[in-house]
């Protein structure tokens, strides 16, 4: 789902005309932000409030700006939602401290990991630092109220949002799709479970060629064609059905001479459809009914399914919420094992974070600089010996809890963890277990954040420590703690590639080598747990979720290996366990 961060000029221009006269400072606007997603406008003036975009009595934006895609599910979006409505409240609005940008901040870090610009989240402060500014701030915010609190138009306010309505808007938004490369760089790609209206020869041949190694469809239309408009329907409706498994095209022939000279269509509606690459069908006619049945066929040819989809797998058939480490140790006496690193006025910052997200709502706890924390901790790696760096990796793996902190180490600053993961991988054996266990933990908590999993499985510099790190984990014989948590990572990567092949992606996240090398790890320790019925439960669930619709290197692996007969033997482990066992024994035999 695509978010949008609406700007407003509050001025309507006069801030860019008069302040340098007014305040000595030049500002270009007054700015009033809101966040635009799922076909709905959300912003702070009287509380929280909705409107239909652009439909609010501030007009139309000065500037519209993309502020990346959300995988959020709507309940976890709305719910968060009623939290913020608890601190944005009518009564707490202030045009300088607590105002429409703040909220816009804070909600835009939950649902896509950064803020909005720091130009619009300073600009009250630029005010301020003005000695007109500091006199006149209680008439400006009075004056203010007037139009930032201002009651909307009725036939501006959509209906309460439910999550099924929201779900079902959601899907027919034409959204900027991105994909992450080897480098976990975002690229910008086609949009995937809509249909492309197109005019232009090249991006036709685009669009096809990006569809070479699935397949694609091309509806010929007209604007003064009536019959083609009944099947206009059918073909959204396959548009979201396919998502990413096929590329649906519209072509109006009134505008698009070129491609019809080419195609040779003489008729409207007509419907060509390819199969990696080649033209494999024609037919004129407007019949719903053939259209729906030939594409669905077509899809099912260019993606025949996996055989497991034929099985009854219940647990192994629904995606799985990843496992995290939220419990909050005596912060002092963590800290205090810092020494003189835990007086640093990042570790403090971090500290009253946590403190403060852990006693009240989560959106309630202001952010501290994360870049600062950053820098800091990465010299700490350096300067601080192995045995005092697990209170300050501790630390980072609470703060990680919170989507805004990890969704702005995925985004913005994703070396940081990348520095952690790899300095544990040096270390090897030598890695104290104090600090191996919280680096586990601090990597499971990664995947709270939509944004980190496809870097972290995706991008080689990330999965090879972090599979690394899970893998020799999971054979320390001498400490329980750490081979559980190890477990726990292992289930959160199986289970994040395992999610993304349900939704229909075509290519795993996490490429087949490092699917090996998981699962070798994961057998082996399998094989030798003994005492652990929590470890060899979530070992066989991470097993099956890599096992279900794995490709062909991934399955002469399990058989190699002898994954059915290393799973028969924990059946005293997986004792209650017997539909588990039973469903993991189907995928990996």
């Amino acid at each position: 789902m695509e978010v949008q961060l609406y700007v407003y000029d509050l001025s309507k221009g006069i801030a860019r005309q008069m302040s340098r006269n007014f305040l000595g400072t030049h500002i270009d606007a007054v700015y009033h932000t809101s966040l635009v997603f799922g076909s709905i406008e959300y912003f702070f003036g009287a509380g929280v409030q909705t409107c239909y975009p652009g439909s609010s009595h501030h007009g139309r934006p000065m500037e519209v700006i993309p502020m990346g895609m959300t995988q959020l599910d709507i309940e976890v979006i709305l719910e968060y939602l009623e939290s913020l409505k608890t601190i944005y409240t009518a009564e707490s609005y202030d045009l300088f401290l607590h105002n429409c940008n703040n909220f816009s901040n804070d909600f835009a870090m939950f649902l896509v990991g950064r803020g909005i610009p720091d130009h619009i989240t300073s600009l009250p402060q630029t005010v301020l630092n003005t000695p007109f500014g500091q006199m006149l701030k209680p008439q400006l915010d009075q004056a203010m109220r007037g139009m930032t609190q201002a009651p909307l138009p009725r036939s501006s306010i959509p209906p309460p949002v439910s999550a099924k309505a929201s779900s079902s808007t959601n899907r027919s938004i034409s959204n900027a799709s991105a994909y992450m490369n080897g480098n976990g760089v975002k690229q910008k790609g086609f949009s995937t479970g809509i249909v492309h209206n197109v005019t232009g020869l090249k991006e036709l041949d685009a669009l096809l060629q990006s569809a070479k190694s699935s397949c694609a469809v091309i509806f010929f239309t007209s604007a003064t064609c009536p019959p083609c408009k009944i099947c206009y329907p059918a073909y959204e409706e396959l548009a979201l059905e396919a998502g990413s498994k096929a590329v649906l095209i519209k072509v109006d022939l009134s505008h698009a001479f070129e491609i019809g000279s080419k195609y040779k269509v003489r008729a409207t509606p007509t419907f060509m459809t390819f199969l990696h690459g080649e033209r494999t069908d024609e037919w004129s006619g407007a019949n719903p009914a053939k259209l729906l049945g030939n594409v669905r066929m077509l899809v099912q040819m260019a993606h025949p399914p996996h055989p497991h989809s034929n099985l009854q797998l219940p647990t192994l058939q629904r995606p799985h919420r990843p496992v995290t480490y939220a419990k909050l140790p005596p912060l002092d006496k963590l800290i205090a094992k810092l020494g003189p690193a835990g007086k640093d006025p990042s570790v403090l910052a971090l500290k009253e974070f946590i403190a403060t997200r852990s006693s009240s709502p989560a959106a309630s706890a202001a952010l501290p600089s994360l870049p600062t924390i950053s820098a800091f901790i990465t010299s700490s790696l350096t300067t601080l010996p192995p045995p005092s760096l697990f209170p300050l990796i501790d630390i980072l793996r609470l703060a990680l809890v919170d989507v805004r902190v990890s969704g702005y180490f995925a985004s913005d600053d994703p070396t940081l963890i990348r520095h952690i993961l790899q300095h544990s991988a040096s270390l090897a054996d030598a890695c104290p277990h104090a600090l191996r266990i919280v680096t586990l933990q601090l990597a499971c908590n990664l995947f709270t954040s939509t944004l980190f999993p496809p870097l972290l499985l995706s991008n080689p510099d990330f999965s090879s420590p972090l599979i690394q790190l899970a893998t020799s984990s999971l054979l320390d014989e001498d400490h329980a703690a750490v081979r559980v948590s190890a477990a726990s990572l292992a289930f959160n990567i199986a289970a994040f590639n395992h999610a993304e092949r349900l939704a229909g992606r075509q290519q795993d996240t996490l490429p087949e080598h490092a699917q090996v090398e998981l699962l070798a790890g994961m057998l082996e320790a399998l094989g030798k747990e003994e005492a652990s019925k929590e470890m060899v439960r979530g070992l066989a669930l991470a097993l099956g979720l890599v096992a279900y619709g794995c490709g062909e290197e991934v399955k002469d692996v399990l058989e190699t290996l002898g994954a059915k007969e290393v799973v028969k033997g924990k059946k005293g482990l997986l004792e209650g366990e017997e539909g588990l066992a039973r469903e993991v024994g189907e995928v990996v035999g």
